[in-house]
């Protein structure tokens, strides 16, 4: 690099994109911990609550009372070597979220964001995905400043890129309020890196190279990455802010990061700069000694504001999603065992994989959304064998169908009718990475939005960045995007 080029800023990307980076590090820790209730704070746009609105591919694992236990399993706990373990874990199951802004702006999107389709409504996926568990979703308009009672002994909160946009008075509530007064199980706090923004210009580079915004607050020198920002922290002070914060409230902290520079650093600074944004994953200590102790540190400060009227938090829109009437309810075992066979027999196919079954919808009906129901009626029944790949992923296994049973398929002929159009598959998926050859030359990519509204497709073509990360996001972290299907549901708005 010459020495004229020190008085620009460096090229500095993220893939996946920084905030895909950030909300996939949280739905893994909500995944860990098998979180079930969120109050995302300072939501936005509501961009986390609807992923979290997508609805699970089946339901946790069947206790043992529902599900007979296999003859090879363990007497003292027929589910303690579950085989679809692996599935499970990359799988969460919300059944009640929440999210709070002052934005009023802000909280209609996410409102609408999170709005379930209406009654008879399809999403025109081609494959409608069933919902297993009821969902309620509420969103608040208010500052957090305020408690709101209904988010007492909420399981989690979330605060992605928040604390650094609050003026020093409502910080300084931030840890009494979140907590000490809804003392959930865990929080999760996501914030800029300050030592990392050295990375956007050579360690020489004049002040003017920076560009950004000067400390609003002019109580340092700093240049924030973004006008509203009250502070940007170090690894350093960040860390001071946690172990306060863990310590005084009774919680263990992990304190890590998310966001490297796709582009090598020339001066070799990667390792030193850290992180772009910081992370903190907060867990509650479970022990009487610090309930009581948070419970009367709660109760000796006055300054926090219990909201007691609409014009502090506005409950502003309220959504229920209602669970498939099958859901916890699956048919016999011997039921099961004959679907399988007649789709089998329907397919002309003597192998099919459990995600091939899973999928039609149909056999999860029967199966009352548990895998392992399915799992187990295949193992139990004389004319299907399940085989398992070590290597393989739970939903690749294959069910092979006896061949004392194969003189059910019948055997094709010239005169057999085609199969349905919706049984075709489809050659070439839009999103496919590689388009088929005889499309190659007929297809142009526009390299921006500015294009794609010259090239016709008008002022909507703005909004189509969202959707494209929306979709990245989907692929990068688990399929998790913007509320799907077309299951029963209601809305209420205030």
């Amino acid at each position: 690099m010459c020495q004229s080029d020190y008085t620009q800023e460096l090229p500095v990307t993220f893939r996946p994109e920084l905030y895909l980076q950030r909300r996939g590090w949280v739905l893994d820790i909500m995944r860990r911990e098998g979180i079930t209730e969120v109050l995302d704070i300072g939501c936005g746009e509501g961009e986390l609550l609807a992923c979290l609105c997508n609805p699970a591919s089946w339901l946790a694992p069947p206790p043992a009372d529902v599900l007979p236990p296999s003859s090879d399993a363990p007497k003292t706990d027929p589910h303690a070597n579950n085989p679809l373990a692996e599935v499970h874990r990359d799988v969460l199951h919300p059944v009640k979220i929440a999210g709070l802004d002052i934005d009023r702006a802000e909280v209609a999107c996410a409102a609408e964001g999170t709005r379930p389709l209406p009654p008879g409504e399809t999403s025109g996926l081609w494959h409608e995905p069933l919902r297993w568990e009821p969902l309620e979703v509420k969103i608040w308009e208010g500052s957090l400043a305020h408690v709101n009672a209904e988010f007492v002994n909420v399981e989690c909160v979330v605060a992605m890129e928040v604390i650094e946009h609050l003026p020093e008075d409502v910080l300084q509530s931030f840890a009494p309020v979140v907590f000490g007064a809804y003392h959930p199980r865990v929080v999760l706090v996501t914030t800029p890196s300050y030592t990392f923004n050295a990375r956007f210009t050579a360690p020489d580079a004049p002040r003017e190279a920076r560009t950004g915004w000067p400390d609003p607050t002019r109580r340092t020198s700093r240049i924030f990455r973004h006008y509203d920002h009250k502070f940007e922290w170090t690894p350093e002070e960040f860390t001071r802010w946690c172990d306060a914060a863990a310590e005084d409230w009774g919680y263990d902290v992990e304190i890590s990061g998310v966001g490297k520079s796709q582009e090598i650093d020339e001066w070799g600074r990667d390792d030193a700069l850290g992180w772009a944004s910081q992370v903190a994953a907060f867990k509650r200590r479970e022990d009487i000694e610090w309930a009581e102790w948070r419970a009367a540190r709660v109760a000796s400060l006055n300054n926090l504001r219990e909201t007691g009227t609409a014009s502090e938090h506005k409950l502003f829109a309220t959504h229920h999603y209602i669970a498939h009437e099958a859901a916890h309810h699956p048919k016999p075992l011997q039921e099961v065992a004959d679907l399988i066979i007649e789709k089998m027999v329907h397919f002309r196919d003597t192998t099919i994989s459990l995600h091939e079954l899973w999928f039609g919808n149909d056999v999860a009906i029967a199966c009352g959304a548990y895998l392992e129901w399915l799992v187990r009626a295949i193992e139990t029944h004389d004319g299907l064998t399940l085989q398992k790949p070590s290597a393989d992923l739970s939903l690749r296994w294959t069910v092979e169908l006896s061949p004392s049973l194969h003189h059910l398929i019948p055997e094709e002929s010239p005169t057999d009718t085609p199969p349905d159009i919706d049984e075709i598959a489809d050659p070439w998926d839009p999103f496919d990475d590689i388009l088929p050859e005889d499309a190659q030359e007929d297809v142009h990519v526009v390299q921006d939005v500015e294009e794609a509204i010259d090239d016709g497709w008008g002022e909507q073509a703005r909004n189509c960045d969202k959707d494209a990360e929306t979709l990245a996001a989907q692929v990068e972290w688990a399929e998790w995007g913007a509320p799907q299907g077309g299951w029963a549901n209601y809305s209420q708005w205030t």
